[in-house]
């Protein structure tokens, strides 16, 4: 029944979606695809996956336990606590603390953890700042 009403949502959120595509007004410098092309291939991606799941629905999942669903909302919570601070605290801290404690709830020794999220910040930085030498949040400390 869960797949049914994930697939059904998925089509529904695919018509929103191809629906807001056709409101987009094209400049006149356009490629002759146009603005459109790019919500039409998705909504019709998203309404074929939605239409294959509410067809052909999995067996019904057995849902966690109250606790396992705690440990779900800290690691969401963590996130959004991560998009919120990274602009004040910068990339490298933000996504160390970030990955240091998904790491952990993944199972890491608590030191392994820490040594985990510095490396991934750091790696992660050292890639898309200084090698393609994308903006990142740099945060008081510069990085």
């Amino acid at each position: 029944m869960s797949d049914r009403i994930l697939g059904i949502a998925a089509v529904a959120l695919a018509a929103l979606y191809i629906w807001r595509g056709t409101l987009i007004e094209p400049s006149f410098m356009s490629d002759p695809l146009g603005p459109k092309a790019f919500p039409f291939i998705i909504g019709a991606v998203l309404a074929i996956a939605g239409i294959a799941v509410a067809v052909r629905p999995d067996e019904e999942p057995v849902w966690p336990g109250a606790a396992r669903l705690l440990e779900i909302a800290m690691a969401v919570a963590v996130m959004v606590a991560y998009a919120w601070v990274l602009r004040d605290i910068g990339f490298v801290a933000s996504t160390s603390v970030a990955a240091a404690y998904l790491s952990w709830r993944l199972g890491s020794h608590p030191v392994a953890a820490i040594i985990a999220g510095i490396v991934i910040a750091v790696g992660i930085f050292v890639v898309f700042k200084l090698i393609l030498g994308l903006s990142l949040a740099t945060g008081p400390w510069g990085f």
